[in-house]
């Protein structure tokens, strides 16, 4: 949805009266600040200020949920009163800029006094951000392409353990997988450029063995490259990856900062696998920071192709509906004529428990399906792993219940006796 003046939604929590506490943020985000200016006239009001476009008030909380909130200076409230917010600027003050936008949206505003609660939920964007920014070069079909695949989803995993291995000993796993018939791997957010494992060492040797698996079978498996560094290693890395037949590099998000993707994304050749590791700092406490709703579509503006979303029973602390509700997000067009969608990818503690009901939530297999143990555990070995994965997805996606598959598939019977 295409708007006139650039609108975000926040859930606030407030002992003050709740308009004047949403136009306190609209001031302090705008053309205002604690007191009234000189410079401040009615025409640059008309020109540059926020607006409180609506308020809801939702209910009240006896306590505040966040520390160092103020009290208005005449009489104290028995209860501080939570509302939906929507704010709106003039699309000149931001001008299409990705970083601005930032600044505006999400900036001092969480720190005023007036809030023991305040969260953003949404963004809607003006027009000038699509046509300064182009979003994901592949997205979901040009992931698919890369990986040789008409559909998905894609089954797979991530190097574990997390970091230790060397370059040949990352290789000699990433060949068992390879000969499981893996569609993607990935290396964990922790192993970067390490000592004992160099990026360009680890490069050469894994793909080594995935040009050696395609020469073989015809299939090139994806392989997600964490290359997060500076921006100067990130663009060298890149170049690395794709002269090594690479088909994806990864980056993670909170790490490497807004510019460092936009930059990144407008030298990429490859996919880029946007890791979200420090989301729960952003977002754990439900009075507090962002919503994935709204966080995402910076980032696929930016340019991102993948961006994880959790998994369904994972091992963290978000519930399996925030995470069908981040992957719709992802696979929601930000513009009518842009839609820039990503290819989410679920992960942490994915077994075939999880695909039935990751299908009949998002009823569409556009993703990356990412076990570590789900794969590793299998009594089997990788390979039944892979295989029982598979099959697990393609019951799900025929309408025949996991019972009904395993009791034709001897590696589906013992992937739900280990994963029971």
């Amino acid at each position: 949805m295409t708007v006139e003046r650039l609108e975000a939604d926040y859930i606030i929590e407030t002992a003050f009266d709740p308009m004047q506490a949403a136009e306190a943020m609209a001031g302090e985000q705008s053309s205002g600040t604690f007191i009234a200016l000189p410079g401040e006239s009615p025409e640059l009001k008309e020109r540059s200020a926020a607006r409180v476009e609506r308020l809801e008030v939702i209910g009240e909380v006896d306590a505040p949920s966040l520390p160092g909130s103020g009290m208005p200076k005449a009489g104290q409230p028995k209860k501080r009163v939570q509302a939906r917010v929507t704010l709106s600027w003039p699309k000149a003050n931001v001008n299409g800029s990705l970083t601005n936008l930032l600044a505006t949206v999400a900036g001092n505003l969480f720190e005023l006094k007036q809030f023991s609660g305040l969260r953003l939920t949404d963004i809607r964007l003006t027009s000038d951000f699509k046509s300064r920014y182009a979003g994901p070069k592949f997205g979901i079909s040009g992931t698919l392409e890369k990986a040789g695949m008409a559909s998905g989803p894609l089954i797979g995993t991530i190097i574990k353990p997390s970091i230790g291995f060397t370059p040949d000993e990352t290789a000699a796993l990433v060949q068992e997988l390879c000969d499981a018939e893996i569609d993607f791997i990935k290396d964990d957010e922790l192993q970067g450029d390490a000592s004992h494992c160099p990026f360009d060492d680890r490069v050469r040797a894994v793909m080594r063995v995935i040009r050696t698996h395609h020469d073989r079978t015809g299939k090139t498996v994806m392989y997600a490259f964490n290359l997060t560094g500076e921006l100067d290693e990130m663009r060298r890395r890149h170049d690395l990856v794709k002269s090594e037949g690479g088909t994806c590099i990864m980056a993670s998000l909170n790490s490497v900062g807004l510019v460092g993707m936009i930059e990144l994304a407008r030298h990429t050749a490859l996919p880029i696998h946007g890791h979200r590791n420090g989301w729960g700092y952003l977002s754990r406490h439900p009075s507090l920071g962002w919503e994935y709703k709204a966080w995402q579509k910076i980032w696929r503006l930016a340019g991102v192709d993948h961006l994880h979303v959790n998994g369904i029973g994972n091992k963290f602390s978000e519930s399996d509906e925030s995470v069908i509700r981040s992957a719709r997000a992802v696979l929601t067009p930000l513009f009518k004529d842009l839609p820039a969608l990503a290819m989410p990818v679920f992960s942490s503690g994915q077994t075939i428990r999880q695909a039935h009901p990751t299908y009949q939530a998002l009823q569409r297999a556009d993703l990356i399906f990412a076990a570590g143990g789900g794969i590793m555990a299998h009594p089997g070995g990788p390979g039944d792993g892979v295989r029982s994965l598979r099959e697990a997805w393609q019951a799900a996606m025929s309408g025949v219940t996991l019972e009904g598959a395993a009791r034709s598939s001897r590696i589906l019977r013992e992937a739900m006796e280990t994963f029971a």
